[in-house]
């Protein structure tokens, strides 16, 4: 039998959203782009993430999982020491450690460049987000070093609307 909630979720994904960012690759990944959906439900916010040509080395080792965070900047701009520097920090309202900031969310697992996930959260409210951004990170984070996780550069960048 299909839980409720299973089938609430599958019912919410097929509607509208109600917040989007379109993910973009910076000036080394331009071919990576992506959607990543924002779901408000009585559970919390239910996220989907469709992202197209993250960098990928064909072979047995390749890194083919990326940190995913919201930021507190409003905006992708930038080239300062980093691109996407008007991204600012991560979300983290509560001035909580890392991995516990409101914008931590869990890494994104690449199949030859192609990574899709769906995950629920009530860390944050779409409301709490609007506006704000969103960064996939060229590592995976490593959900101990302070305060961001130790993700590696920037590679692309997202406005949630």
């Amino acid at each position: 039998m299909i839980n409720s909630y299973t089938q609430a979720f599958a019912h919410r994904l097929s509607g509208r959203a109600n917040a989007w960012a379109a993910i973009r690759g910076g000036q080394e990944y331009p071919r990576l782009l992506g959607t990543v959906k924002f779901f408000q439900t009585q559970a919390g916010v239910l996220v989907l993430a469709e992202i197209h040509n993250l960098p990928y080395e064909q072979g047995p080792c390749e890194n083919s999982v990326f940190g995913f965070h919201i930021h507190e900047g409003r905006s992708c701009d930038g080239m300062t020491q980093e691109e996407f520097s008007a991204a600012e920090g991560h979300f983290n309202p509560d001035g909580c450690p890392h991995p516990a900031h409101a914008g931590d969310l869990p890494p994104l697992f690449a199949n030859h460049g192609y990574a899709w996930s769906a995950f629920l959260t009530s860390r944050f409210t779409i409301r709490q987000v609007l506006g704000r951004t969103l960064i996939i990170h060229g590592s995976p984070d490593d959900f101990t070093t302070q305060p961001a996780g130790n993700s590696g550069k920037r590679i692309a960048c997202g406005e949630i609307r």
